[in-house]
Parts: structure tokens; sequence; C-alpha cells
């Protein structure tokens, strides 16, 4: 039987099945390709974050010992944190620790690494994750607002803030919106942090300000690339040709132009994760919150090199995890544009 001489039902079901192999392939295509840059990647990061430390000089005994401490003390305490092996093989160690989940012990403290990332990542994650919503609900509404809008008055507005957030330091932004809301109008606290399951409002309310301050490069750059994007896409044939046969304005631009023409914003927000994470550990030390900035910032200073690798640890594998998903969000946007040619 011709797929002609099939029901409507069963001509879907057949493409569909005809598809399948294609689509398979190009999910497999996506994972390859992504093991292969993720994976060497991820080893020489962890290698560098490695021999960061071992090339620093620092060790615990030291520390933990006090100036009397006897050559046998120091042995002992190097024999207890592994420091007594070869360099390469407190690599091979620190590696297959890292896999199972141990990130090691605090040279000081005794306490596991995890543990106490665990204990601070929260606070990083909400500011960063607060910002990155902000940066995304803003800076795409300011991209299609100044798309739609190009060449008038909300256009030459947006782009003028645009550009003058994007030379601003998000510190100075920060002291700026803590003048306004926290000292002037006193709507806002300044400094502290609660968790969100404990008080949501009071988590909120101490959140709000540093996410802010972070989000506003993003909310620019992103807004600043949409628009040329969606600007792009909207003087193609094929929208003048959806507009000629009576296809809604907002289902051309929100199915059609945005899908096709987010590719630049969706690449200069994968740049923009590592800089998120880089500046919540400014925005901690600004809004004195106890977070994994701040965890890192100390133990640098104290010399806790197993803390300082398990944070470099932490925020490879979340800029690494971030850019996948940036990437396939580009691969999933890529049959749309390969329909035009």
């Amino acid at each position: 039987m011709s797929t002609a001489e099939l029901s409507p039902g069963s001509q879907a079901r057949a493409f569909a099945l005809s598809a399948l192999p294609g689509a398979l392939g190009t999910v497999a295509r996506l994972t390859l390709n992504t093991v292969l840059i993720v994976v060497p990647v991820f080893l020489f990061s962890t290698l560098i974050t490695f021999m960061l430390g071992a090339a620093s000089g620092l060790n615990p005994a030291a520390g933990i010992a006090g100036d009397a401490a006897t050559p046998e003390t120091i042995a002992r305490i190097n024999g207890d944190f592994g420091l007594d092996k070869p360099v390469w093989q407190q690599y091979v160690d620190w590696m297959s620790s890292m896999f199972s989940g141990d990130l090691g012990v605090s040279w000081f403290s005794k306490i596991p690494v995890s543990q106490l990332i665990g204990e601070r990542l929260a606070v990083s994650a909400s500011i960063a994750g607060v910002a990155l919503v902000i940066g995304l609900v803003f800076g795409v509404g300011l991209g299609v607002l100044a798309a739609v809008y190009r060449g008038r008055l909300l256009d030459r507005l947006i782009t003028a803030y645009t550009s003058v957030v994007s030379t601003l330091p998000p510190f100075v932004i920060s002291i700026g919106l803590i003048l306004v809301f926290s000292v002037w109008l006193q709507w806002l606290p300044s400094a502290g942090y609660v968790p969100p399951d404990q008080d949501f409002g009071r988590w909120l309310s101490l959140i709000i300000m540093p996410a802010i301050a972070l989000s506003m490069d993003v909310v620019a750059d992103i807004a600043r690339q949409l628009r040329t994007g969606l600007v792009a896409e909207l003087d193609q044939n094929y929208v003048t040709g959806a507009v000629v046969r009576g296809i809604s304005p907002s289902r051309i631009l929100f199915v059609h132009a945005l899908r096709n023409g987010s590719g630049p914003a969706l690449s200069i927000l994968g740049m923009k994760i590592p800089t998120l994470i880089g500046g919540a550990v400014v925005m901690e030390t600004m809004f004195s919150m106890p977070g994994f900035g701040r965890l890192a910032a100390d133990s640098a200073l104290r010399g806790d090199v197993p803390i300082v690798q398990g944070t470099l640890v932490v925020a490879i594998v979340f800029v690494l995890f971030c850019n996948v998903v940036v990437n396939i969000a580009q691969s999933a946007l890529q049959p749309a544009t390969k329909r035009r040619d």
C-alpha cells in the first residue's frame, strides 16, 4: 500500500517513524560532540586546578602542629593527608576520590570539603540563579521591544539604557542600590542571608539587590544581541510571506522570528554564565553573605588547598553544565534555520 492510500493518522505515524532514525542520529552526534568537548576541557581544567595547589608549596603541617613541630610530627601529618606520595600519585588519588564525590577534607577544620561547599553553595546559587532569571526575563523583553519598535523612541531609549548599564561594574550598581533602597528608603536590608525554606520573604529581600546588580550586564547584552538577531530575521523573505498568508504578527514574532533570531543571544548567555559565578563572589563580599565565593577566598588566604581545589572543581562543573545546556538549546534551534536554506 502506498503512502497516499494511508489514512491521515497512518501517514503521520509513518512519517514519524521515517524521521526517527534521523532524529536519533542528530541526538547521537550532539551527544558525541558534547562529550568530545566537555571531557577534555574538564580533565585539563582539573589538572590545572590540582597543579596550582601542588605548586603553591603550602603544607598543613606548620599550621596544625605549630612552630614547635618535630620532623616526626610533620611526616605524620603529611602522611595523613597523602602529601608524602609523588605528585602524580596524589593527582590520581584526588581524581579517583573526586569522581566518587569525595573532594577531600579541610586541612585545618578536618571537615569534608563537599560538606562545607554544600553549606555555602545555596547562597551563591541564589544570587546567580535569581540574577540569571532577571537577566533572561528583562533581556528578552527589552530585546523584543527594541526590535518591534526599531528606529522609534522606545528603541533608542532601550539602546541608550543598555549602553550605559553595560559600562557600569556590578559593585557600582550595588552601592547605588544600597544607598537608595537601604539607606534612604530603608525598604531592603543591606547584609546577611536567610535560607528560603526558613523565611522566603526575608530571603528574597536579602537576595534581590545583589541579584539585580549582577544581572544588569546580562540584561544589556542579551537585549542588544536579541534585538540584532530579531531585526535581521524580520527582514527575511519568509516573514513577508507569512504576512501575505495572513499569519498574525504575534505568531510570526514569537514562533518563527524569535526562534530563528535568538542564536546570538544564546551564545552571549553561555559566555555570561562564568561572569555570574565570578560576580557572585563580589556580591557576597559587598552584602556580607557567607557564600561559596567567600569560602574559596577565605580558604585561599588561609592556605587551605583542598577547599580551594574543591570550589574550583564545582565551579568548573557548573560552567560546563550550563554551556552544554546552551549548546543543546542552540542545536534545537538549528533546524529552524536550515529550513530557510
